[in-house]
């Protein structure tokens, strides 16, 4: 890879919009306020990785425009991919995350307002995780009759140590910045002012190491992580197409509604 900088560029995929200055690249989710996911938001994000590594990016950083990194997801149909528990859209999804787990170049989420339920999932999916107190997380699957998703149970016991997950995953506890970053979610606690900025400066000093050391490092570090979250989300696929026509389910996806006419986002 040469070691010239690297000219600002741009390019946008759906709702996702990919830029590389220098060495830095930045992938940012526009669907406000919440940026709720799905099947194409995923495969958008997918997208954007795929073009800054090739744009000759080292580092990237995620965000996202609105109130929250990414909360929820499409219940109301509008999007077959973002059916939650429908079998051709959870597997398009999972198909999509998979591609994120296998991208080669670190990620730096930068997480404000809520992570929830497959947000989460995103921001666990990456490298490192920079919030502030006022951010929010939590695995609600539970809480609407759903197996978790995301392959959340191989990368939050990882982050966070087995005992805390299942803890999390069971409850659907909604957690802030602070308890994030003494658990170990966070790895980074900054105001929300900062955060951009903070989720940069760290991008940067990854990227100013050896490109070849950091993906080496990074293959080694994440060694079969996309294996096993392939294994998890065919186990956890299965679960949701039991649990999908129960009245569990069916009672769940009524009281988020009732608070969120559209989308599921979480408290």
């Amino acid at each position: 890879m040469s070691s010239e900088v690297v000219a600002l560029a741009s390019k946008t995929f759906s709702d996702v919009t990919a830029t590389i200055s220098e060495f830095v690249g930045t992938a940012q989710i526009s669907r406000p306020p919440d940026n709720f996911f799905d099947a194409e938001l995923i495969g958008s994000l997918a997208d954007a990785y795929e073009w800054l590594d090739e744009q000759g990016a080292r580092a990237i950083v995620l965000g996202s425009v609105g109130k929250h990194f990414c909360a929820g997801a499409d219940f109301t149909g509008r999007s077959s991919a973002g059916r939650i528990g429908s079998g051709s859209g959870a597997g398009e999804l999972y198909e999509q995350a998979l591609r994120l787990f296998r991208a080669p170049l670190p990620v730096v989420a930068s997480v404000q307002g809520a992570a929830v339920g497959g947000g989460l999932g995103l921001a666990c999916a990456a490298d490192f995780r920079v919030t502030s107190p006022q951010s929010r997380f939590s695995a609600n699957f539970a809480r609407i009759g759903l197996h978790q998703g995301f392959a959340l149970s191989v990368t939050l016991p990882a982050i966070v140590g087995q005992q805390r997950a299942a803890e999390l995953l069971y409850t659907g506890r909604r957690i802030g910045g602070e308890v994030a970053a003494r658990i170990g979610l966070a790895d980074r606690l900054v105001e929300t002012a900062e955060l951009t900025d903070a989720a940069t400066e760290l991008a940067a000093e990854i990227a100013s190491a050896a490109p070849l050391a950091v993906r080496a490092i990074r293959a080694t570090m994440r060694g079969g992580l996309a294996d096993r979250a392939r294994a998890a989300m065919a186990r956890e696929l299965s679960e949701q197409h039991q649990l999908w026509p129960t009245a569990d389910f069916a009672e769940g996806v009524k009281a988020a509604a009732e608070r969120r006419p559209a989308r599921f986002v979480g408290q």
